[in-house]
């Protein structure tokens, strides 16, 4: 199973929510096992992709100055080598999955699962891709059309970055990452 790679979308229309998602991820033991792919996507359509070597500005000001940059450059270089650490790509993300993975979207109606049970239940050599929406209110329809299902992490509601939280602790849990 450890050589499964979870993929997290974020359908981002509200930036600092986002951030607050994006640091709860980077800074998770999945994404520094390398077993972690972030893509973002704008409320627009834009498609970026996360190298799991960034390192994100704690800072709202910097961070948006950050995206801004992205945005007009396309991508982000690290300043020690040729490296992008922040890149937009060509839609759509399923592109970008591997062949044999199981898409779930994160949300508040649709029906709990106990995360940890659901992980543990891949298919051998399964990947998982969840997408996130993070934003402050409106329908989660964003990714119906793509995904395999949607999923409920907790009977209560939850914000985005504590949703990403209870999703790796249970990836780190059932793939032995600690």
């Amino acid at each position: 199973m450890g050589t499964c790679i979870a993929s997290c979308l974020f359908y981002c229309h509200f930036f600092l929510l986002f951030k607050q998602c994006l640091l709860t991820l980077l800074d998770s033991p999945v994404n520094k096992s390398g077993k972690l792919q972030v893509y973002i996507q704008s409320t627009k359509g834009v498609l970026i992709e996360v190298n799991p070597t960034v390192r994100i500005p704690r800072t709202f000001k910097r961070f948006a100055g950050l995206m801004v940059q992205l945005l007009h450059k396309l991508s982000i270089r690290s300043t020690t080598s040729s490296e992008k650490l922040l890149k937009v790509i060509k839609n759509p993300v399923s592109q970008y999955l591997p062949p044999s993975c199981r898409k779930i979207t994160l949300s508040w109606d649709a029906p709990v699962v106990n995360m940890r049970e659901y992980v543990g239940g891949l298919g051998e050599g399964e990947s998982l891709c969840v997408v996130v929406g993070a934003m402050a209110k409106g329908k989660d329809d964003f990714a119906d059309g793509w995904v395999d299902e949607k999923v409920g992490v907790s009977n209560y509601s939850l914000s985005a970055s504590v949703a990403c939280s209870k999703v790796c602790h249970s990836v780190e849990d059932c793939w032995d990452i600690l």
